[in-house]
């Protein structure tokens, strides 16, 4: 067994039990980030193991060619139509399993492509939940153009909101903005708590130059939690209920290793 560090085994055996919703035939959505990379991994094994046949609808330029590498067969959306399930990571969620994601910058994507499934499970570790979004930076993407008075026009709408802190930064990539696979930038929130979620979701893309925000609201299906012990928790909130399990994952290491 490779020495996975405790977070690294935690988002495993998460993306390890994901994966057990797909089934053959199924058009899935695949998600973006270091979490859904397990995932794609682990759902690459189930292609070359079992004959499992799926269409994967990647959320971003590096998520597809994981996905090609593995031996997903990988379509886009526009191809797929309707997508069965989307699995994706998430830097925070919330007791009602509203989301804040974009921390790698593919927000816009993964949005569109959630609401095209019929089902949404997130994968992530114990450290994500919170008892209200915002302690991680909200992104907002915003179009090139004018981007500083979208940021100020931004910042002037939180005042009226109900949100501890108000201000924004550019996410730079070294020395120039950081860039979207669809050419946009991206402003990041510093609000370190929101009260109201749905309300700022809908605020914010009434802003001109605004593309789209990184709540997640009334999206998510399912959570699935990974513990470092190999432990899984699913969350439903469509059921109401808690599921607990365990995930064997001694042969983690061929697979895993080089993520």
């Amino acid at each position: 067994m490779t020495n996975l560090s405790p977070i690294d085994t935690a988002k495993f055996v998460a993306a390890k039990r994901a994966v057990e919703f797909v089934e053959d035939g199924m058009r899935v959505g695949l998600g973006t980030g270091s979490t859904a990379a397990w995932m794609v991994r682990c759902l690459g094994e189930r292609v070359r193991e079992e004959g499992l046949r799926v269409s994967g609808v990647p959320t971003s330029t590096r998520t597809a060619e994981l996905a090609r590498q593995v031996g997903i067969k990988v379509v886009s959306l526009d191809e797929a139509r309707w997508l069965d399930l989307t699995i994706d990571g998430a830097d925070e969620f919330d007791e009602d399993l509203n989301l804040i994601k974009g921390g790698g910058g593919a927000l816009l994507q993964e949005k569109i492509v959630a609401t095209a499934s019929d089902m949404m499970v997130v994968i992530t570790d114990p450290s994500k939940k919170v008892d209200a979004l915002g302690g991680f930076p909200l992104p907002v993407e915003v179009v090139p153009f004018g981007w500083q008075t979208s940021k100020a026009l931004i910042e002037e709408t939180l005042s009226s909101m109900e949100v501890l802190g108000q201000t924004g930064t550019l996410r730079m990539n070294a020395e120039a903005p950081f860039v979207t696979d669809e050419g946009n930038h991206i402003v990041d929130l510093h609000l370190q708590r929101i009260s109201n979620p749905r309300q700022l979701s809908l605020v914010l893309n009434q802003i001109p130059g605004v593309v789209e925000n990184g709540l997640f609201i009334d999206i998510c299906d399912k959570v699935v939690i990974g513990h470092q012990d190999g432990k899984v928790e699913v969350m439903d909130i469509n059921e109401g209920t808690l599921e607990e399990g365990l995930v064997e994952f001694a042969e983690a290491d061929n697979l895993f290793a080089d993520i």
